[in-house]
């Protein structure tokens, strides 16, 4: 991965990508594992096209740009409102469609001891629905909300997607 919003338009030859906070990557590897840890109050989306072997994924840390916007130009991936269209616009240009992709969520708990005050989980949920709703996307599965941070794994050999919370892995997707 070359920085923030890196898109690999041949195979990466590595087994594991790692997405960090505030970052995506989209690739087009059906040997790749896409992962991303500590979705706590953050949101990782996972985009794939099981005809092009197209994956991405997003980890967004707060609902809308508009907050800072000279961080939002820096740094799209940060945001909700300015990263998911671009994971997806990333994805197309390596070849998916829209009507071919799986699209999931993991993240968005409210694990910050701020008294329930800020509900950022909460506010980058409805976000994300939001954007969902008006681009006519369903999620076709999500694990979202509760208290528990997250590591989410998007494998590109064949779609299936992992939870890791408290030590327990489990199947988010699977075809």
């Amino acid at each position: 991965m070359t920085g923030p919003s890196s898109i690999a338009m041949k195979p990466s030859g590595a087994k594991s990508l790692v997405v960090g906070v505030a970052d995506m990557l989209v690739v087009k590897d059906p040997g790749a594992v896409i992962v991303t840890h500590a979705l706590g109050s953050c949101i990782g989306v996972t985009i794939y096209d099981p005809t092009t072997h197209v994956g991405g994924m997003l980890h967004f840390m707060l609902p809308d740009s508009k907050i800072n916007t000279d961080k939002a130009d820096g740094n799209p991936a940060m945001f909700a409102d300015t990263g998911v269209p671009m994971l997806f616009k990333m994805a197309y240009e390596l070849g998916a469609t829209k009507e071919n992709l799986i699209v999931c969520a993991a993240g968005g708990a409210e694990v910050l001891a701020d008294g329930g005050h800020f509900k950022i989980g909460s506010r980058n949920r409805t976000i994300l629905r939001k954007i969902f709703w008006k681009n006519n996307v369903l999620l076709s599965a999500d694990d979202t909300g509760g208290n528990n941070s997250r590591t989410l794994s998007l494998f590109l050999s064949d779609g299936s997607i992992t939870v890791k919370s408290k030590g327990k892995v489990t199947s988010l997707w699977s075809i």
